[in-house]
């Protein structure tokens, strides 16, 4: 599989570059420095990143091309909204597929680096322009309150950003879009208890979303199943595929509990005052 072009000596946990090195339970298959054109080329053999490069690959490609026949551009109001969700649920994807690829790039650490923080760039914007369509949604008949949410909430991301771009273990990673998170679930938590508004069968959807992100952030601090047979999961089926997977159901969760919200406003008048 994947043999379309015969790559170099691939290299074992010992032998890869330092920066390489956070998962002592991948023990082989690791890409030596590589040129930008021979990181290209790794897209064609196999190596303990190529699952990690298509499970966000073939997923961003999907959603560029599909999402927009889904969602409503026409029918509803606030065009914007469709905009900002349709955004939101390429971001994750693409920095990560950059990141994977380019990872063992000639530029060394300070490429990774910059890598790393593209990519977790992109994993706050899909926090940060995913809830932007919650918020407006369930304070839609409040619009002064509405404005502060979505004001504080864009400076909670901009604090998520700067911790997740400057965190140096996954676990700090995690902590790092804790505030975002509780802001949702004060959202959820509004709709249900108090005088907030959004389709009835959203929120299930959105609360799901949030479970299989975290689900999947835990997955891949505790790296598990490598870490009870390190070595069987170097290239297939570890910790970080699993968590990309469960990022990709996440989106998908999203995308299902905005439509059911743009489908509902359609017809939703706030009550008179």
């Amino acid at each position: 599989m994947m043999v379309l072009y015969e790559g170099p000596r691939l290299l074992d946990f010992a032998k890869a570059p330092a920066h390489l090195q956070f998962n002592k339970y991948v023990l082989t298959g690791y890409r030596p420095v590589s040129t930008a054109e021979e990181c290209v080329r790794s897209l064609f053999y196999m190596h303990n990143e190529l699952g990690n490069i298509y499970t966000h690959g073939i997923p961003f490609f999907l959603f560029l091309v599909l999402l927009p026949f889904s969602i409503p551009w026409k029918e509803v109001d606030s065009i914007w909204i469709c905009v900002v969700h349709y955004l939101a649920c390429l971001c994750p994807t693409m920095g990560s597929v950059l990141y994977h690829l380019f990872m063992n790039h000639v530029g060394g650490e300070h490429v990774y680096d910059t890598l790393l923080s593209l990519d977790m760039v992109g994993v706050c914007l899909v926090n940060t322009l995913g809830a932007i369509p919650i918020i407006y949604i369930t304070l839609l008949c409040y619009p002064s309150v509405q404005q502060t949410a979505l004001l504080v909430y864009i400076l909670l991301s901009a604090h998520g950003i700067y911790c997740a771009t400057t965190a140096r273990t996954n676990v700090r990673r995690l902590r790092s879009f804790v505030w975002q998170a509780l802001f949702r679930f004060s959202l959820f938590l509004f709709r249900v208890y108090g005088s907030g508004v959004g389709s009835p069968n959203s929120l299930r959807l959105f609360v799901i979303m949030d479970c299989l992100a975290l689900l999947g952030g835990l997955v891949n601090i505790v790296q598990i199943p490598e870490r009870f047979k390190p070595g069987l999961f170097d290239n297939w089926g570890n910790s970080h595929q699993i968590m990309h997977v469960m990022v990709i159901c996440s989106i998908i969760y999203l995308h299902w509990g905005t439509l059911e919200d743009l489908a509902w406003i359609k017809s939703y008048q706030c009550p008179a005052e």
